[in-house]
């Protein structure tokens, strides 16, 4: 699930265990007022089938939303405010690619975050969607999603559902995608809020299939994947993970001890031989991000994190 947090920032950095005794407590009792905090979902009503072959204007603000609004039927005020953060992107180098971009520009991220923060929906930071996560911010999940190099028909695989944000974006560059959420209710609420979705118009996210269970063991059914993103902190790379990756996958996780992590790319590339080596980049050149840590199902329940596993 998206729950990324940039280090070094006015908001500080928690502690791990802030984190996570933080993300328990909000699985509890106070997870019962998460159910609430979703605005009434799909406030766009699509006129038009998804065309593949269809991007939105990028010369101009004013362009981009009239052309918004003929072929998504989507609010101008936040049309402006996707805009405007896709030109913070642009010019922080997160986005690079023409198919990311477009990707991108057509996800509506004021669909997925919560009713109390609806205003702030593209402000560059996280944002809390309860149950102790967030939705990561536009600036990690383009440059994430960006380093994955996804073409159409490429088979990925997100490790955290969280809001629907990450998938959503990904639906918009292949037509299968597959998520899998760790905490039930809200794995639940993100598919109510797909299925919505696509009633309004959003085909595209009939290509998103979810399943709630611990992301650490992958989806062995499904499996190989050509790409893999996770969107929580882990001290290693999963083994079930680089196993289900196909020969020269790529996957892009955030590695590192508690609180600092490097998001790394990594590909699984094959010899002539048959073998596999195992080779690693830095997407961020040595800078780190905070998320909160990859946990784990013990006995149905989450308790503890995959960390030194």
């Amino acid at each position: 699930m998206p729950r990324a947090k940039h280090k070094a920032t006015i908001f500080g950095v928690d502690t791990p265990a802030t984190l996570l005794s933080r993300r328990l407590f909000l699985l509890g009792a106070g997870a019962t007022l998460a159910s609430g905090l979703f605005p009434p979902p799909a406030m766009a009503n699509v006129p038009l089938a998804y065309d593949w072959n269809a991007a939105p204007l990028t010369d101009n603000r004013a362009g981009f939303i009239e052309w918004m609004q003929k072929q998504r039927g989507e609010n101008p005020k936040y049309l402006g405010q996707r805009w405007d953060r896709f030109q913070a992107l642009l010019s922080h180098h997160d986005v690079w690619d023409k198919r990311d971009m477009r990707a991108y520009l057509l996800t509506p991220r004021e669909e997925f975050v919560t009713k109390a923060n609806l205003e702030r929906a593209y402000e560059w930071h996280y944002l809390d969607i309860g149950y102790g996560v967030t939705i990561t911010g536009p600036h990690s999940v383009a440059r994430m999603t960006n380093s994955l190099e996804l073409q159409l028909g490429s088979k990925v695989l997100e490790i955290g559902t969280g809001s629907g944000y990450q998938s959503a974006y990904l639906a918009n560059l292949t037509d299968k995608v597959f998520s899998i959420e760790i905490i039930k209710p809200l794995a639940e609420r993100t598919r109510k809020l797909y299925d919505t979705l696509i009633e309004q118009g959003y085909s595209e996210y009939k290509g998103i299939t979810t399943k709630n269970a611990d992301g650490y063991y992958g989806w062995k059914e499904e499996a190989p994947f050509d790409k893999i993103i996770v969107t929580c902190g882990i001290d290693h790379i999963p083994p079930p993970l680089l196993e289900q990756l196909k020969p020269n996958g790529m996957m892009v996780i955030p590695v590192g001890p508690p609180g600092i992590q490097h998001v790394l790319k990594v590909v699984k590339q094959q010899s002539a031989d048959g073998s596999f080596t195992v080779t690693r980049a830095d997407i961020y050149n040595g800078g780190t991000l905070s998320f909160v840590p990859f946990t784990m199902l013990q006995g149905g329940a989450i308790s503890g994190t995959h960390n030194g596993h």
